[in-house]
């Protein structure tokens, strides 16, 4: 059963997820990977801070929060950034029609052990769909940017004050984190 959409809030924390129509997958090869993540910056980074995500074959995953400016739409720059993405994937692969389900999916973080849950779930997600045997190898995830110097648009010193640093942060992901609500449509 479909849930309705929540409207996005300003300063408020969201699970955000899609995933393609069908069978079919929405990233084909790295490079389909690499352009998401340019366009979701383009388009997503004035509107959103983005704490972690997950892309993977089929669907992708992104805990964020939307900034205070209420003239920066957040649906709108989703609504951008799928259909920017859409027409790329469509062109490349010479396919017609609409990629993804139809309504991008949220739920609003509550509270604090959903917000660590959040995000160990979604760093989690390629193990528990069986694209990896250890998610901390997926290479398409925010995981190995908390462990790296290199720049980032994450928000990457607040999520690991968040578990209390590096150590903290992979010991919570030692253990499966589940959602309180369900996943099925994902």
């Amino acid at each position: 059963m479909s849930r309705p959409t929540t409207p996005f809030e300003p300063g408020a924390y969201y699970h955000v997820w899609t995933h393609a129509n069908g069978k079919e997958n929405i990233f084909r090869e790295d490079e389909n990977y690499f352009f998401f993540l340019s366009k979701y910056s383009f388009y997503l980074s004035p509107a959103v801070k983005t704490f972690t995500y997950c892309l993977m074959p089929n669907h992708f995953h992104f805990l964020i929060q939307v900034n205070e400016d209420p003239a920066l739409s957040t649906s709108k720059a989703f609504s951008n950034l799928l259909n920017s993405y859409c027409q790329f994937y469509n062109k490349k692969y010479h396919r017609k029609g609409s990629l993804f389900m139809s309504n991008l999916k949220r739920e609003k973080i509550s509270n604090d052990s959903y917000f660590t849950r959040c995000i160990t779930y979604i760093h989690q997600n390629p193990t528990h769909h069986g694209f990896a045997k250890d998610f901390s190898k997926w290479k398409h995830s925010s995981w190995k940017a908390f462990f790296s110097e290199k720049q980032t648009h994450l928000e990457r010193e607040k999520v690991l004050e968040w578990f209390g640093g590096k150590e903290e942060m992979i010991s919570a992901h030692k253990s499966p984190a589940e959602l309180d609500f369900d996943l099925s449509e994902e």
